[in-house]
């Protein structure tokens, strides 16, 4: 079975540099698992790692869309699965890298998630008209009426989720979250011999990276960003334009709030995002070995901890 190496976590926990620090231990290859960052032009708001952070280790799924083009799990599984595949064949070990717990989920079980995605565009566009205009949080209303662990489970904010979720119970009649149950329920085994890192730190700690990351963005020009986007004619009701930072700084622009609102809509949201996602990863990934930031003194001392713990780590003596 494929060795690979999964690093997963809340936003802002230091992911990113660890894979690569990682990657350069082990002769790996990264593979995004962040649903933003595949977008091109999106740089700021996404905390698009850089070619400097990269340090030379090749990146994938990385600047391949643009925000009008359509990226969903299965576009990624499909992706990711040819890419490690690639990786592996080159003798390289594939570290897959992100926060998108749902794309690593899809990818590690193997499951179909692709029932449904692609089979109604006109109430898609519909739900998009919504979103635009309403909120997403209207969106999110009307899937708690058809599928109540489904809107438990996913953000409001998400909204190409929430549209899928509602989409699919238009098609077939049935909730998405009892589909994916079942896709679990068939997919005792892994589609790979992964070793799953979760890498988490106080929740304070984590929160004023967080406060800090966002005034980093804004001080980068997120906000010329935005209006960059806009200009080329990018709409505001794209999924990707739904994105967290993308959103708040919309408002900003189009009047509806202050740049000090803005900034402290999008620190909130992402505080929220961050907490979400640990409470996925406990209940999603059980097999997951969790790593506490906290106690090395640098990215190298927590890839150096994966290394020790991974189950890849024959590979490494081997090279």
């Amino acid at each position: 079975m494929t060795k690979i190496v999964i690093i997963c976590g809340p936003t802002a926990c230091g992911k990113t540099p660890a894979a690569v620090e990682l990657a350069k231990l082990l002769d790996g290859e990264v593979i995004s698992a962040d649903s933003m960052q595949v977008y091109r032009h999106m740089d700021i708001g996404t905390a698009k790692v850089t070619a400097e952070e990269m340090d030379g280790v090749p990146h994938y799924l990385i600047d391949e869309l643009n925000p009008d083009e359509a990226y969903n799990v299965a576009v990624f599984k499909n992706r990711a699965a040819g890419l490690i595949e690639d990786i592996t064949a080159r003798g390289k070990m594939p570290i897959i890298c992100g926060g998108t717990g749902f794309y690593i989920n899809a990818l590690l079980y193997n499951a179909d998630f692709e029932q449904g995605l692609d089979g109604d565009m006109e109430y898609r566009a519909e739900l998009e008209t919504v979103a635009k205009k309403q909120g997403s949080q209207i969106l999110h209303n009307m899937l708690k009426k058809v599928d109540t662990q489904a809107a438990a489970d996913i953000d409001a904010n998400n909204v190409k989720r929430v549209m899928r979720a509602l989409e699919f119970y238009k098609l077939y009649g049935r909730p998405i979250s009892a589909h994916n149950r079942e896709q679990k329920e068939k997919q005792a085994v892994t589609a790979y011999d992964a070793s799953i890192f979760v890498l988490h730190d106080r929740r304070d700690r984590l929160y004023e990276r967080i406060n800090r990351r966002v005034d980093k963005m804004l001080a980068q020009g997120l906000v010329a960003e935005v209006e960059s986007l806009l200009a080329v004619g990018y709409s505001t009701g794209l999924v990707s334009m739904q994105g967290l930072g993308y959103k708040e700084i919309v408002k900003y622009l189009q009047g509806e709030c202050s740049l000090n609102e803005a900034a402290e809509a999008i620190k909130q949201g992402t505080r929220r995002f961050a907490k979400r996602q640990i409470t996925w990863f406990k209940h999603q990934l059980p097999g997951a070995q969790w790593i506490d930031v906290e106690e090395y003194n640098s990215h190298v001392g927590v890839a150096m901890e994966m290394l020790r713990a991974s189950s890849v780590r024959s590979e490494q003596k081997d090279r």
